[in-house]
């Protein structure tokens, strides 16, 4: 008698069909994306908004791999506004830094592709869909419009080459390139100055290992500011830090961003700093956008059963608790996403109708929107107002 395959399982035949399967579609996408000379209309488009920095729109990003394709991002839709910081939060895996990501054009390919939806970037005076670009278009973007604060400084800095050498390369790439070796030399320690490194002469000849992480972290910071971006992507910069060293970063990228006017798109687990950071909110979970809006509708009346339970898992200062409240369950398998809310397996405000197809956005306000059925019209008699069930 034949045994039963256990879940997950792949025979060598079912590997090399999904493996064929991912060549296929991967290989036409990097075609179409090597393309040496991609005519500009293929890619300009025009903002939905423009007070915006930045349109995600009904993105896709996937990733083919051996065993299936995971949809890390799965239809996200989210905008960042002109001078404004949006603060993306969610647990690890859930496509915050893979939304980022898709910004850059620094996915993982082949195996990494954006397939569907648009990312609409506004450079002032015309509007492209960095979705469409080439790597070569996308090269002059990187660092001059874009530009991203890497989670972990140690790992982003190469140990290799002094603070300086690796600043002045940037200048160098993206900034003008007919600067001389003196004016690249004096825009780096001004640069280190402007991030709050008081030793900038002695910062600048300093290998990565010499610096404590708050300091790698400035670095990181400065290296990100050299060509004054428009959009800045903060990945956790915050996350290896100590708590002091923490609110000075936070401190330094609130007047850092004022003075030469960026947008920031925050990513982080803590939603302390969210709360401190951000003007508006988006909670993300198994690649799709749960709840978004205002940090202050969000932090004051939570509608998502996730953003919720997030909510009660943080301490409070000055309330006593045995232990803090965690979040049943796991995320559900990225390869093999159910067809109904993804949340519902370990929701605790499930209805009987969460088991049909995912829900869609319904709006609570023009800016906060929730994709949950409790708050479908048919279904609002059952819910308070506080976001519990009746």
């Amino acid at each position: 008698m034949a045994k039963k395959k256990t879940e997950g399982y792949l025979s060598a035949k079912e590997a090399r069909q999904i493996s064929r399967k991912n060549r296929k579609i991967t290989g036409r996408l990097e075609k179409q994306r090597k393309r040496k000379k991609v005519p500009e209309s293929e890619y300009l488009t025009t903002m939905h908004d423009p007070g915006n920095a930045v349109e995600f729109d009904n993105l896709h990003t996937y990733f083919f791999t051996d065993a299936g394709t995971v949809k890390s991002v799965d239809g996200v839709t989210f905008e960042i506004p002109l001078g404004k910081t949006v603060g993306v939060v969610g647990e690890s895996g859930c496509g915050k830094s893979v939304t980022s990501l898709s910004l850059m054009q620094l996915l993982q390919r082949p195996h990494g592709q954006v397939v569907e939806g648009e990312i609409r970037l506004n450079l002032g005076d015309k509007a492209v869909d960095v979705a469409k670009m080439s790597y070569r278009a996308m090269q002059d973007l990187r660092g001059n419009f874009i530009s991203m604060i890497f989670q972990e400084p140690m790992t982003a800095l190469n140990p290799v080459f002094r603070i300086g050498e690796q600043l002045e390369e940037v200048i160098e790439l993206h900034d003008d390139k007919n600067k001389t070796a003196e004016e690249r030399k004096a825009r780096t320690i001004q640069l280190l100055e402007m991030v709050g490194i008081a030793n900038s002469e002695g910062v600048y000849r300093m290998y990565p290992h010499e610096l404590s992480g708050g300091m790698r972290q400035r670095v990181m910071i400065a290296m990100a500011l050299a060509c004054n971006p428009k959009v800045i992507i903060a990945d956790e910069p915050t996350t290896a830090l100590d708590v002091t060293i923490q609110a000075q970063v936070l401190d330094l990228l609130r007047r850092l961003k004022n003075k030469i006017n960026s947008s920031i798109m925050f990513i982080t687990h803590d939603l302390g700093v969210i709360a401190e950071m951000a003007d508006y909110v988006v909670v993300m979970y198994a690649g799709r956008i749960v709840e978004k809006g205002t940090a202050e509708e969000i932090f004051e009346n939570p509608a998502h059963p996730y953003t919720i339970g997030l909510m009660a898992s943080k301490p409070v200062v000055g309330k006593h608790t045995e232990q803090l409240y965690s979040i049943p369950g796991k995320v559900p398998n990225p390869i093999n996403m159910p067809n109904y809310c993804y949340f519902k397996d370990r929701c605790e405000m499930c209805l009987e109708c969460c088991a049909n197809e995912y829900p869609r956005e319904i709006s609570l306000s023009e800016t906060h929107k929730v994709s949950c059925y409790r708050y479908y019209a048919e279904n609002q008699d059952g819910v308070t107002k506080e976001g519990g069930n009746a």
